[in-house]
């Protein structure tokens, strides 16, 4: 007898091998309707396929995230099968789900566009209507390479012949048409539903690589009902009016320019923006007892060799020779190893841990063109970067600290929440499995002492140890993994970094990477968006315009900006000979928050007219008034609060 064991403990028994459709149905109507797939195990299968040992099993239906995920897989499926049937002779390539989506690539002599999304999809409706069982089967390698091949379709004949020997080749029916797939799948095609649309083409190369044939990218998003295919629709709307690069150029913050490809060329106000984040987080590292350093851009290989970086980040590395003294440097791409070199320069005392060490490091990682994107994916770009050196008993005490430091800086930036995951070993690491062990270990119980709950993100970790990521969800519901704290007991060893101990011995300090921004551009890029431009006052480019109504106010409006400026503002005087109303626009679409406006009457009463960015009522206020309200507003929060 075969013991079926259910989520509530309750234990069912078959006499042999029984499907997923089989349990459900044997279990009630209205089970064997919403199943959608099985887990056993806790891995996710079709619905169809037998299970044939005892087993913990979970069904997983429309509600569930598990199946979101399944419903674009397949939406990639069917979204191949129409073109196909569109467009004879396009060649399938690879279609997986993505965060929000799919994507599907295929070669054609003729790049598909926009223009032909209306078929497609309506192809695609006739195919989910339809409701094809996905069926899987099991395929002799050298008959599947034969199958594709006899079709023309030598990128599916490559992929088989790339797979593991020992790997079976699962083909997946959905009718008459079938993919290579390992599979899991929906029922059928109706599982997909209707709540899906195409969203853009893009041209991308067979496996990333330049040297490949050029594929056409088809895009899609797809969802469990309309209702949340509209909202994301919705969210896509507003993310577009908030997008940074457009906001960017209207607050002439920076531009990006192909001289400079994934670099940031900052504006003046830009970098004013910047330069007030960046002195925000190092007044937030004083406080938490960081000493602020500097390290070298550029780095002979041999030290990126010895921390392992070489190996895993070789590919994303800008190198430099230096002939004459048979060289090879690479810019950084982050700062950890450089850091270590400071901790080993003279003899350390365990009376010295914990050692915090910051540094805003300049560093440059290679990312594909078709990978960047404005500010928020770079070529170049600075960390708020951090390693704490410690003892493993110091471990969980600093975590509950910099959980603590994190969200204060959060909630001043207008983050009132965040989510933590936990990532552990990946499957290419360093280090022994006891280091591994220690630092996971060590790692769970700093959250449950910080009060940190945490979702797993299995294999996700760094490759010298486990790490927690701390995500941000921004103004429309978007999220943006930003902070991590990652364990890390390899690096000291293959960098030789030691303390005395108390008993006078060596002992290897236990390493904390820790980011709060993770990178300025990014984050800045983060902050423009979730806010749309408009700041709070004491992050804002230009905190003030005072802009004058008839050229007789010049002397006075002048006043004011000089009266305001010795209050520690960033006031700009708009004295030109243009109507009111036109300034006021002006600067509004620059997004400047706040707009005094002055003419006879205010210079005579010595007052002023303050505009709010967004508000149509104006306050009068004597200059006196204004200054030290703005003055206050304008102070940033931990200044604030103390």
């Amino acid at each position: 007898m075969l013991a079926i064991t259910l989520p509530d403990g309750t234990v069912r028994r078959y006499d042999g091998p029984v499907t997923g459709t089989e349990i459900a149905a044997s279990i009630g109507p209205g089970l064997a309707k919403a199943a959608l797939a099985i887990e056993v195990d806790g891995k996710l299968r079709d619905m169809a396929l037998p299970v044939e040992a005892d087993a913990a099993i979970r069904f997983v239906t429309r509600k569930d995230e598990a199946a979101l995920e399944m419903i674009r897989h397949d939406a990639a499926h069917v979204l191949a099968e129409a073109v196909q049937s569109l467009y004879p002779g396009t060649q399938v390539t690879i279609g997986p789900s993505i965060e929000n989506g799919f994507y599907y690539d295929f070669y054609r002599n003729e790049p598909f566009t926009p223009d032909d999304f209306a078929a497609i999809e309506a192809r695609m409706r006739e195919i989910v209507a339809a409701n094809a069982s996905f069926v899987r089967e099991v395929w002799p390698r050298d008959e599947a390479i034969a199958f594709f091949e006899a079709r023309g379709e030598r990128f599916k004949a490559e992929l088989i012949r790339d797979l593991p020997e020992d790997e079976q080749i699962s083909i997946y029916r959905q009718g008459e048409w079938l993919d290579l797939c390992r599979g899991p799948h929906l029922r059928g095609t109706a599982d997909v539903g209707n709540a899906f649309k195409l969203m853009k083409v893009a041209g991308a190369y067979w496996r990333g690589d330049h040297r490949n044939p050029m594929l056409t990218r088809i895009y899609g998003t797809a969802w469990r009902d309309q209702k949340e295919l509209d909202a994301h629709l919705l969210q896509l709307e507003e993310a577009e009016r908030r997008d940074h690069r457009r906001i960017g150029k209207e607050m002439d913050l920076f531009h990006i320019q192909e001289e400079a490809v994934g670099q940031v060329f900052w504006h003046a106000k830009g970098w004013r923006l910047y330069t007030v984040l960046q002195d925000y987080m190092r007044r937030a590292q004083v406080r938490a007892g960081y000493d602020e350093v500097r390290t070298p851009q550029l780095v002979d290989r041999s030290l990126w060799e010895a921390s392992g970086h070489w190996d895993k980040y070789r590919h994303h590395m800008f190198i430099a020779t230096v002939e004459d003294e048979d060289k090879t440097l690479a810019l950084k791409p982050m700062n950890c190893p450089c850091h270590v070199q400071i901790f080993r320069h003279g003899l350390r005392s365990y009376r010295e841990l914990p050692l915090r060490m910051a540094e805003f490091g300049g560093c440059h990682r290679y990312e594909p063109s078709g990978a960047l994107h404005g500010i928020m994916r770079v070529r170049g770009f600075t960390q708020d970067d951090g390693h704490i050196f410690c003892t493993e008993a110091q471990i969980a005490d600093e975590t509950v600290r910099f959980v603590a430091m994190l969200a204060d800086v959060y909630r001043d930036l207008g983050f009132e929440q965040f989510r933590v995951k936990y990532a552990d070993r990946p499957e290419a690491s360093a280090g022994s499995d006891e280091a591994w062990e220690r630092a996971q270990s060590a790692l769970i119980d700093a959250c449950r002492i910080a009060g940190v709950e945490y979702e797993h993100n299995p294999g996700e970790g760094a490759f010298y140890g486990p790490k927690l990521e701390f995500v941000l969800r921004d103004a429309i519901g978007r999220d943006w993994q930003c902070g991590t704290l990652q364990v890390d007991m390899v690096l000291p060893e293959r960098l030789d970094a030691s303390y005395v101990g108390e008993d006078s011995a060596r002992h290897r300090p236990v390493m904390l990477h820790r980011a709060i921004l993770g990178s300025f551009e990014r984050f800045i890029g983060i902050l423009i968006e979730q806010h749309a431009g408009k700041f709070p006052l004491w992050l804002a480019p230009t905190q003030v315009v005072v802009a004058s109504i008839v050229s007789d106010a010049e002397p006075y409006a002048l006043e004011v900006v000089e009266t305001l400026r010795k209050a520690g503002l960033v006031v700009e005087a708009d004295v030109r000979n243009e109507k009111i109303n036109a300034k006021i626009r002006e600067h509004s679409l620059a997004r400047v928050p706040v707009i005094l406006v002055v003419g006879r009457k205010e210079a005579e009463a010595r007052t002023v007219a303050m505009r709010r960015l967004g508000g149509a009522e104006q306050q009068m206020l004597s200059l006196a008034e204004a200054t030290e309200a703005l003055a206050k507003e304008a102070t940033p929060p931990d200044l604030r609060h103390g």
